[in-house]
């Protein structure tokens, strides 16, 4: 009995180590501080905002991207997706309100065709307008971001200075209700677990990650790739054009920022649960075996060194104990990061059943052909 408890404490003991010192130190959440130095000349940008259904925020978004201290010549493209609340009026108007008409284009788009994704074709759509203008970069931000007036010279100073094809920020998603504070700095945790940045920024490295949130991208990089359209129904879009632009060798890059901030608010645990079964069973390539192994593995990552923790004998409760320790550590520079008392480092756990739930709702909304539901649109291929 003592030799079988020392070797189930053994494995979250392994991942936990392993997590700590071979996963590209994704734990080390660093705010991004570069300071930008001047240019001998700064490019040309167009930002590109597709917008459904985004009265509560797009007058504060547009107000945020219309007063950018950018050096260069910056233009904004809104591209209405269909929106029934008067989205594209308020942007205009946002506009006016701040002297900056002549440089933000309010775009409507027709209706979403087949194969595609609602926010790819709004992208989409929003770069063919901005033809003409020959940017050097596209800007690609949400309607529901508020941005820090340095934030796009920033990015592009970031870009230039290391030659990067595509540049992203996650911005800083809100924690201030219960929901919030128990299961967004875990959404933020375990992001960076899947997409290390150090192995996002490595060449070498396969993996490609970016915020979709925020993303700057070379638009010779858009044309090696084959524009859009390349990706036009992967849902977890920000991610695939990461993974394009790299594997046609491209450079790419992905920080955090507390400067810019989303408006979208989660007050409940349903509106946090759909964020997640959006795109969860997509993660996993629609596969259930792989729906099996990661419930499996949650349960050994976090919920078996606690287990033990309280009913094992030494020296499984010293390898248990020094599992708990790990995850606890490791998470509570996420906890710091969003400015909570450190006690919710303790509160990983929880939050990874509520994950669990919300993967496997996933999976049966996706049977159900409800899968990656966003604003109003299951954008899954249809379960069988």
């Amino acid at each position: 009995m003592l030799l079988s408890s020392i070797y189930l404490a053994a494995i979250p003991f392994a991942i936990w180590v392993y997590l700590l010192l071979g996963r590209g130190n994704f734990w080390k959440v660093v705010d991004d501080d570069i300071a930008p130095k001047p240019l001998e000349r700064w490019p040309r940008v167009v930002a590109v905002v597709p917008a459904r259904n985004e009265a509560e925020t797009i007058a504060r978004s547009i107000a945020s991207l219309v007063g950018q201290d950018y050096p260069g010549e910056f233009e904004i493209i809104v591209v209405d997706d269909q929106s029934e609340d008067g989205t594209a009026d308020l942007a205009r108007k946002a506009a006016a309100n701040s002297g900056a008409s002549r440089r933000v284009t309010i775009h409507s788009v027709a209706a979403l065709p087949e194969g595609w994704t609602g926010k790819l074709w709004a992208l989409n759509e929003g770069i063919s307008a901005a033809a003409e203008k020959a940017p050097i970069y596209f800007w690609f931000t949400d309607a529901d971001i508020v941005h820090a007036p340095d934030t796009l010279q920033r990015l592009v100073f970031r870009a230039e200075r290391d030659r990067l094809d595509l540049a992203s920020l996650m911005v800083l998603l809100q924690a201030k209700s219960f929901p919030e504070k128990l299961l967004i700095p875990p959404f933020l945790y375990f992001f960076l677990m899947l997409y290390p940045p150090r192995w996002i920024a490595d060449p070498k490295s396969r993996t490609a990650g970016a915020a979709g949130g925020c993303i700057l991208l070379r638009r010779t990089a858009l044309e090696r790739i084959g524009g859009i359209a390349v990706i036009r129904n992967e849902v977890i879009d920000d991610c695939a054009l990461a993974r394009a632009v790299k594997k046609t060798g491209g450079k790419i890059w992905m920080g955090l920022t507390r400067a810019s901030v989303s408006l979208r608010e989660y007050r409940t645990f349903a509106e946090i649960r759909d964020l997640i079964a959006r795109t969860a069973f997509t993660q996993l390539r629609y596969s259930f075996l792989q729906l099996i192994a990661v419930l499996a593995g949650l349960f050994v990552t976090f919920w078996l060194a606690w287990i033990l923790f309280f009913s094992g004998n030494d020296p499984a409760w010293i390898l248990a104990s020094t599992a708990v320790a790990l995850m606890t550590t490791t998470f509570l520079l996420t906890v710091l990061f969003y400015s909570l008392p450190p006690y919710w480092a303790f509160t990983l756990p929880l939050a990874a059943v509520f994950y669990a739930y919300a993967t496997c709702l996933s999976a049966a909304r996706y049977c159900l052909g409800r899968g990656a539901q966003w604003k109003g649109r299951s954008q899954a291929p249809r379960g069988n």
